[in-house]
């Protein structure tokens, strides 16, 4: 694995910002992670919290830091010794979605500007295995990467007020699903049924960064079906273990 040039800025009394290259790339994310995995292992008797985004991470630790440069220079050594330098276990997550008429509100425009049928957009939009950089935005919204480039489409001019919960939408290079209802400048292009956060759960969110998500196109019928399952808490999303 390549040694990035990494920067490392106090963020508050509590925080210190570590930041990788500005570019959204897989070798960027694994280092990440597996970064943030070594942090978590070295900080185990002592509680700090690590949140990832596409290139960088923030460790808020539980009291205030004295010297901040002591504590710089203990992150330089973890990253670069490589301690414990190996990556959680990740998933594949199998996500339904229906691209119907009744959801796909903007399917029509992207297909006449890209001169795509609909069910072209949705092969090249259900082939590819995505990956998820990071969590953000709404609790449970995860920014995929992977998308194909014949599908890059700008970001809505003015943003719905309104986008339902489920919608999977375009936004540049990124696509993803509203966990919640929401305003949102992202073009939708279909639904998923099933539910992407639940804070009553031990874990709210069942897909992490670093693991990779599927569409499996569904019907109206199979749509309707899996709502009834998800509601009365017997829908179960499909996913498989990868290698770590």
């Amino acid at each position: 694995m390549t040694d990035f040039n990494l920067t490392y800025k106090p963020y508050g009394e509590r925080s210190i910002l570590v930041e990788w290259p500005s570019k959204i790339d897989e070798n960027i994310l694994t280092d990440i992670l597996k970064f943030k995995n070594t942090v978590d292992k070295n900080y185990d008797k002592q509680k700090v919290q690590i949140k990832s985004a596409y290139n960088s991470i923030l460790i808020t630790y539980d009291f205030s830091i004295e010297n901040v440069n002591t504590e710089i220079s203990t992150l330089k050594y973890l990253y670069s010794t490589k301690i414990q330098n190996t990556l959680p276990e990740r998933q594949l997550w199998k996500i339904p979605v229906c691209y119907d008429n009744a959801f796909a509100l903007d399917l029509e425009e992207i297909s006449m500007q890209k001169g795509l049928s609909k069910t072209e957009i949705i092969k090249l939009h259900s082939k590819p295995i995505y990956t998820v950089y990071f969590i953000g935005f709404l609790p449970g919204f995860l920014y995929l990467g992977g998308l194909d480039e014949r599908l890059i489409t700008p970001r809505k001019s003015t943003p719905r007020l309104q986008v339902r919960k489920g919608d999977v939408g375009i936004g540049g290079s990124q696509t993803g699903i509203y966990p919640n209802q929401s305003p949102g400048g992202w073009h939708v292009i279909g639904n998923s049924p099933i539910s992407f956060f639940d804070a009553s759960k031990e874990i709210p969110c069942f897909a992490k960064a670093g693991d990779n998500i599927q569409f499996v196109p569904i019907d109206l019928e199979t749509f309707h079906r899996i709502e009834v399952e998800v509601k009365a808490g017997d829908y179960k999303v499909e996913s498989e273990v990868l290698n770590g």
